[in-house]
C-alpha cells in the first residue's frame, strides 16, 4: 500500500498544495517564495528519499512566518496521514549528521503524542529571505501535526546556512529511519497496541 498524501490547506495568510510519498527516491519540486526554504526542504527530500511537490502563496509582504509556519503544519498533517496506523514502522529514529562545522543531532518518536524539544542559538538572524527563528517555528508545527515526539539539538557550528542545512538533513535521516519496516515488528511498536 503507497504511503502518500495530497493536502491542500487554505487561510487568509497562506494557500497551500503539498503532496508526499514516504516510500520515494528523493525527488522535489518546491516553490515557497523563499528560496533558501526551498532549498532546507529539497534537501529534506533528497537525504530522507521523501518524493514532496510543494506549492505555497503567501503573505510575504507581510513577513515569512505564516509561509513557513503553515508549511510545518501541512508537511507534519502529510507525515501523518501518509503512515496511517504505522503498521510494521521502527517508530523511532535518530541521526548526527555533519555539516563543515556544524554538528545536529536530530531524534524522533513516531508515538502520537506531540512534543518538541531545541536547542540552537543562530549567530545571524537571516539567511538569505529565511528570517532563522523560523526555523524553530517550522519544525515545531511539523512535531504537532504530525503527532511526533522531536528533539533538535546543534552540538557545534559557527556558519548559520550549515547549522540549519544539517539541521534539515539530520531530520530528515532520522524520520526516514522511523518510517521504516522492520519485519519484526507485527502491527505498531507499542505495548498499548496503538500508536
Amino acid at each position: 500500500m503507497a504511503r502518500t498524501a495530497d493536502i491542500n490547506r487554505k487561510t487568509k495568510e497562506t494557500d497551500i498544495r503539498l503532496s508526499l510519498a514516504v516510500d520515494g527516491k528523493g525527488t522535489s519540486d518546491i516553490k515557497t517564495g523563499i528560496g533558501f526554504f526551498d532549498h532546507m526542504l529539497e534537501g529534506f527530500s533528497r537525504h530522507g528519499f521523501f518524493d514532496l511537490t510543494l506549492r505555497v502563496n503567501g503573505d510575504l509582504d507581510v513577513d515569512g512566518h505564516h509561509t513557513v509556519e503553515d508549511t510545518g503544519i501541512v508537511l507534519g498533517t502529510a507525515i501523518r496521514e501518509a503512515l496511517g496506523d504505522k503498521s510494521g514502522i521502527k517508530r523511532y529514529g535518530s541521526f548526527i549528521l555533519p555539516m563543515d562545522d556544524a554538528l545536529c543531532l536530530c531524534a524522533i518518536d513516531l508515538c502520537g503524542r506531540p512534543y518538541f524539544s531545541f536547542d540552537c542559538k543562530f549567530p545571524t538572524e537571516r539567511v538569505g529571505g529565511l528570517e532563522t527563528e523560523l526555523v524553530r517555528e517550522f519544525f515545531y508545527a511539523v512535531s504537532y501535526s504530525a503527532g511526533m515526539n522531536l528533539h533538535i539539538r546543534m552540538l557545534d557550528g559557527v556558519n548559520t546556512h550549515h547549522m540549519i542545512e544539517a539541521m534539515f538533513k539530520a531530520f530528515a535521516k532520522a524520520l526516514d529511519e522511523a518510517v521504516s519496516y522492520d519485519e519484526r515488528v507485527a502491527g505498531v511498536l507499542s505495548t498499548k497496541g496503538t500508536l
